[in-house]
């Protein structure tokens, strides 16, 4: 997995404090994305042992509240497997942490993915421009949905993460 960029004290993305980690790759082309520059799967530099240590480094801290994926998209095919596997270890070693996903996906496409038991909010679906709404809360158009993952799964339908 390539990324750009790890945001430390982040307050825009979640919950709280906040590290964020902006993979590459992302397929959906939305028009008027806000970080077009992390569409290409082979940009930004390899996700190492280096930037997963920087990672880890924030979340020990009592004043951050956890960690959110973003991107480009952490779904993207070529990004699934190493998000999943960061996000059970991420669960493992700091269960007090939330964890959020920012994705183009829906949920019904997604919401059977092994990182989806891992995740605490998913924000889903593609920015939509013409939906461009600045004073929600979480997202950026009005079509997307703020989910709460875990009471989603329990419950069998999608349930909307509160504010």
């Amino acid at each position: 997995m390539q990324y750009h960029n790890i945001t430390k004290d982040d307050m825009l993305n979640g919950d709280g404090l906040r590290v964020v980690l902006w993979v590459a790759g992302c397929s959906h082309g939305c028009t008027k994305c806000h970080n077009p520059v992390t569409w290409d799967p082979e940009g930004g530099i390899p996700f190492d042992g280096e930037a997963k240590k920087e990672l880890f480094e924030q979340l020990e801290k009592d004043y951050i509240s956890g960690i959110t994926y973003s991107g480009g998209d952490p779904l993207f095919i070529n990004n699934r497997e190493s998000i999943t596997a960061l996000a059970r270890e991420v669960r493992e070693r700091f269960p007090q942490k939330t964890q959020w996903l920012y994705t183009g996906y829906e949920w019904d496409e997604i919401k059977d993915l092994p990182v989806i038991p891992y995740l605490d909010v998913l924000v889903d679906g593609k920015f939509d421009v013409t939906k461009k709404n600045t004073q929600l809360h979480w997202k950026g158009s009005e079509n997307q949905k703020v989910i709460d993952v875990q009471n989603s799964l329990k419950k069998g339908l999608i349930v909307l993460h509160e504010s």
